[in-house]
């Protein structure tokens, strides 16, 4: 019995729990505050309704206010002449389920067919599909980012419980006011026909709706969708693209949950100022087949490597660009297989390691340094792994957001392991260290010289291999 509940605590923590915390947290594939001047956007959820939503749409009209409406499925099927009329006044369409229930409670197959469902009913009352999704509560499952990511989850900065109707619509005018900011993304609802709503509290919303307009109005403040938000919010990000002081806090935590994992863990630096981390662990999983004929089996002892995720945020905040980070990283790895050989030499708890085993999307060009590449089996922990990996390169890379979505698809974790005898014979002795990147190395200072110099051809063989080799 205790074994069942632990199992069930584990499978919520990481269905639920833990992806909403991410998203809502860091903001992790998800959309849910601007980077903007003037602007405003608002959006509505749980409509459309047939007396609340009519009279909001006259109210937006007055103020020539746009807005996005995240509306659920089956209140959206009997209202589909609302749904025309939001798309003719220039308002965005997004989908809220087919009812408003939690994905939390639902498995990805069903999040699927009340997202189809409720996309195909706005298709046939605009003639167009939406891309925007608002899960009920916020709340996103563990497959919601893999599964969806043909939509945008959309969020918010604010909200201000107007689904009750005790709020009233003094208090609720206050609570807005004070969210009157460029690059706010605000949560109202124009239905009161949801489980722990009221009724008649979308009447609040509006009495107090119409004042907020004023004043944004009068203070220069344009209200928009939540589509055209996203799109300043990225021009801005372009031009100013400095490392935030809630990066800086989000990596400065992340640096201490880091190193008290290594003290948890027993994880040792693989020496002297070493981009490696490492610990004997027994591996598990599928017969690893190596490059050079050996193999790694079930339950042998490897060296788990881990990357220095404190020396790979500052190598990208201080490199020139990505050439410059693949480069230098390449670098990094070169001087510290060596380190790692002279780390273990004569040591007994690694005397019975077949080898050396890690995960990483850093893995293109890693051959060169005696590694196999091994595609990761598929399942779970795969699924897992490609999301904690690419959370972290968020984090860790000053524009990782961008990175991640525009490269998304490349970026796949694979397995790089090597077996002993292979590490003992390429970084055993000093003798047969050979540097791999001398040329690169003269590359490197190409790229800080004013001028125009020729490089040769093994020096541009070796810059595309650290192309492959960008993280």
């Amino acid at each position: 019995m205790e074994n069942l509940l632990l199992w069930g605590f584990y499978i919520l923590t990481f269905y639920a729990f833990l992806p909403g915390l991410v998203s809502r947290t860091f903001g992790f594939r998800v959309f849910k505050k601007g980077r903007a001047k003037n602007e405003i956007a608002l959006t509505f959820d749980d409509g459309p309704d047939p007396v609340y939503t009519s009279q909001l749409l006259d109210l937006l009209k007055k103020y020539n206010a746009k807005a996005t409406f995240f509306v659920v499925g089956i209140h959206a099927e009997r209202n589909p002449e609302l749904l025309r009329r939001m798309h003719e006044e220039g308002h965005v369409i997004g989908i809220h389920n087919y009812v408003h229930k939690s994905n939390w409670f639902m498995r990805p197959g069903t999040v699927k067919k009340q997202i189809h469902r409720t996309s195909e009913i706005i298709k046939k009352a605009t003639g167009e599909r939406t891309v925007y999704y608002r899960p009920p509560w916020g709340i996103v499952n563990l497959f919601d980012f893999s599964n969806l990511g043909y939509l945008q989850i959309i969020l918010w900065s604010a909200l201000f419980g107007d689904w009750r109707s005790r709020v009233g619509s003094d208090r609720l005018h206050k609570r807005m006011m004070k969210k009157l900011r460029p690059g706010e993304v605000l949560l109202l609802h124009d239905c009161g026909a949801t489980l722990g709503a009221d009724r008649d509290a979308p009447a609040n919303m509006l009495a107090a709706l119409e004042p907020f307009l004023d004043a944004g109005k009068q203070r220069g403040y344009e209200f928009i969708t939540v589509p055209e938000m996203i799109g300043i919010t990225d021009r801005n990000k372009s031009i100013k693209p400095s490392i935030s002081w809630y990066k800086r806090t989000i990596v400065a935590g992340w640096m201490a949950w880091e190193r008290l994992f290594h003290v948890l863990f027993r994880i040792e630096s693989g020496g002297t100022d070493s981009v490696f981390h490492i610990r004997v662990v027994p591996y598990h999983g599928k017969t690893l087949h190596l490059s050079d004929g050996q193999t790694i089996e079930d339950k042998d002892e490897v060296i788990e490597l881990h990357f220095d995720n404190n020396k790979l945020y500052h190598l990208m905040t201080e490199s020139r660009s990505l050439m410059h980070v693949a480069i230098r990283l390449i670098r990094e790895v070169e001087q510290a297989l060596p380190k790692l050989a002279a780390t273990i030499a004569g040591r007994k708890d690694y005397e019975r390691v077949r080898g050396l085993y890690g995960i990483s999307m850093i893995n293109k060009g890693a051959e060169q340094f005696g590694f196999s590449v091994l595609e990761l089996p598929k399942g779970l922990f795969d699924k897992m792994t490609r999301l904690y990996l690419k959370f972290l390169l968020r984090v860790l890379h000053p524009s990782g957001k961008k990175r991640v979505k525009d490269q998304g698809g490349r970026l796949s974790p694979r397995i790089i392991a090597m077996s002993m005898e292979e590490f003992h014979r390429r970084y055993g002795t000093a003798d047969s260290l050979k540097p791999l990147w001398n040329s690169v190395a003269g590359y490197e200072d190409n790229l800080t010289s004013s001028s125009r110099t020729t490089i040769s051809q093994s020096t541009y063989d070796n810059a595309n291999a650290a192309r492959e080799f960008t993280p």
